[in-house]
């Protein structure tokens, strides 16, 4: 179709990857959509709102049927730019204004990358048209397939919140209205995702095994820095944020496992690694979704994001406290939910590259990256330990924690339906992987239904419903065999406190609950600690201490501060040049015009 200048076409493509990837967005748009209308009517709205909310998931549908470098770039940066303005929503508060500036830098530096790689790619093809990428990549030049490679991997990674390109997701979605949260962290990023599919696997075919490998260390870092920099928040929403990245490097391995499992010809593995991959994309979708739209009814009835002014919440919302359980079990990757046999399928797959890789080398990656998997799943589950325990359980730690009420009916059946889908995708792993499969040829892996198959375990192979079935029997052999084996004696007391009445500041609390953790991998984490004692005055005599810690993230201290901090050095000296000397811009002016002459000639 003709495009907004003369001349310029858009062209549009719909094959089985941009149906996957459009189904994701349209289904979880409409859960967020009814969540937000839920929410404007008894918290207020969002003025304005609305016509940028429909303007993001049209740009999102776009991008992902987008049939040219064109089309694709003017989607992807009215995606941008309309996500930008609903981050900025609460615009009057300088944290929301700081994160807004902080995410429009990161994704036009992002853009940038993308734009780069296809001007190479269009210069290499003669054309800007996806299809002819496709047809010519086997005859690119590699050293310039690699540069195209390497400028998509910054481009798309920084979408995606790929570490160390990750520094905007943990502060625009925070800030940024639940329901626009749930989008961008569920949905958005994925785009970032879809467009590595693309260039891995069309624009750049065939490609070296370095490239997976890449791919694969991203990921495995994304994996266990994310859950492990989520284990230190005490902010609700920057804990999911940073889940986010730790799922993205889940989607990774997976991804770079592929890749790498393509370059050894081994096609059983690239499959079934691929569909673990875009497996997980459409499970933490769904999950993390329903887990920011919890954190946003969280938020709403108690007036705060901080985990230690939470608690006893279950009992005054138990609807929300199911729906984050269900939620909070499924990113921790728990059977029989969804994002257990996601996982289940990457853990295979890392397993069947180790057996098809011949080189040492190539097979000991997948081998560390199963580690570090199994490492990130343990963590996860320390991680929402705290996160469901400290928010829900216990006694309240605040007046709003105890005053908060259940949400309203279109927020409850927004959470509910994803929370229902969460165990449905667990349940129905099998057939969704095969499902997959025929969306995307390349994903259509003969292990992946095998896999989540009715076969024994020790082969590798587990049955999700069977498992279902297995932990339902526990439950009720539990229940039922002490009372067969005669009556059950119980008795009801007051919980023995020493003699002292059990106040919430008796509680355990967020900090106390990862301290362990956090000075196991203090190394990593760098946590700093800030003490303050108040003495009574005239006396040495103490009357508080105030303790507060928080982490340094490394990359942000050690990497984005420094080049800040570098770029803002140059800027001083640059600023030299412009000193309010007429005659000297008339130089500049002529210098410029002489030096274009001279380059010209």
């Amino acid at each position: 179709m003709d495009g907004p200048l003369p001349g310029l076409v858009l062209t549009w493509q719909l094959d089985g990857l941009s149906l996957l990837f459009g189904l994701v967005v349209l289904s979880i748009s409409v859960m967020t959509a009814v969540y937000a209308i839920g929410h404007a009517r008894h918290h207020g709205g969002f003025p304005g709102s609305g016509l940028l909310y429909l303007l993001f998931i049209l740009a999102m549908l776009a991008v992902v049927v987008a049939g040219d470098g064109f089309t694709f770039l003017l989607a992807w940066e009215t995606m941008s730019l309309a996500s930008f303005a609903l981050v900025l929503t609460d615009h009057r508060r300088v944290a929301v204004r700081q994160a807004a500036w902080s995410y429009l830098v990161m994704t036009h530096t992002a853009t940038a990358f993308i734009l780069a790689a296809f001007l190479l790619l269009a210069r290499t093809s003669g054309s800007l048209v996806f299809a002819d990428w496709t047809v010519r990549a086997p005859a690119l030049d590699p050293v310039v397939a690699s540069v195209v490679f390497l400028l998509g991997l910054v481009g798309f990674g920084t979408k995606a919140g790929m570490i160390p390109l990750h520094v905007w997701l943990p502060r625009a979605h925070p800030v940024a209205p639940s329901h626009v949260s749930a989008l961008m962290s569920g949905v958005m990023i994925k785009l970032g995702i879809y467009g590595l599919v693309r260039l891995s696997f069309e624009w750049l075919v065939p490609g070296p095994a370095w490239w997976g490998a890449l791919i694969l260390a991203l990921g495995a870092t994304s994996a266990v820095l994310g859950v492990l920099y989520a284990l230190m928040e005490h902010d609700l929403k920057r804990l999911l944020a940073y889940h986010s990245v730790e799922n993205i490097g889940i989607i990774l391995m997976g991804l770079g496992a592929a890749v790498v499992a393509r370059s050894l010809g081994a096609q059983v593995a690239m499959a079934l690694a691929l569909v673990a991959a875009l497996f997980h994309v459409v499970n933490h979708a769904t999950f993390k979704a329903l887990l920011f739209m919890g954190a946003g009814t969280i938020d709403a009835a108690v007036g705060t994001r901080d985990l230690e002014r939470c608690g006893g919440l279950l009992r005054r919302m138990p609807i929300t406290g199911l729906c984050f359980l269900i939620g909070s079990a499924a990113i921790s990757a728990l059977p029989p939910l969804n994002g257990f046999a996601s996982e289940w399928l990457t853990f295979q797959s890392l397993l069947t590259l180790g057996r098809v890789a011949i080189e040492p080398q190539t097979a000991l990656l997948p081998l560390l990256a199963g580690g570090a998997l199994a490492l990130t799943g343990a963590l996860a589950v320390a991680c929402f330990v705290k996160a469901f325990g400290i928010t829900f359980l216990a006694l309240p730690r605040s007046p709003r924690a105890a005053a908060a009420r259940e949400t309203g009916r279109l927020e409850l059946a927004a959470m509910g339906a994803l929370a229902v889908a969460c165990i449905a995708l667990g349940l129905g792993a099998a057939p969704v992987a095969s499902f997959i499969g025929q969306l995307v040829p390349l994903a259509a892996a003969p292990l992946a239904g095998p896999a989540l198959g009715p076969i024994s375990v020790g082969s590798g192979r587990l049955v999700v419903p069977g498992i279902a079935l297995a932990l339902l029997a526990i439950a009720v052999l539990v229940t039922l065999v002490p009372r067969l084996l005669g009556p059950v004696r119980s008795r009801i007391a007051e919980t023995w406190a020493c003699g002292i009445t059990l106040q919430p500041i008796h509680e355990y609390t967020a900090t106390a609950f990862a301290k362990p953790i956090r000075l196991m991998f203090r190394d990593i984490v760098r946590p700093v600690r800030d003490v303050g004692i108040v003495h009574r005055a005239g006396t040495r005599f103490v009357a508080s201490v105030h303790y507060s810690s928080h982490i340094a993230p490394v990359f942000e201290r050690y990497v984005y501060l420094a080049v800040k901090d570098r770029l803002v050095a140059a800027a001083h000296v640059v600023r030299r040049a412009q000193n309010g000397s007429l005659q000297l811009y008339l130089a500049y002016v002529f210098a410029a015009v002489l030096t274009a002459l001279l380059l010209a000639r």
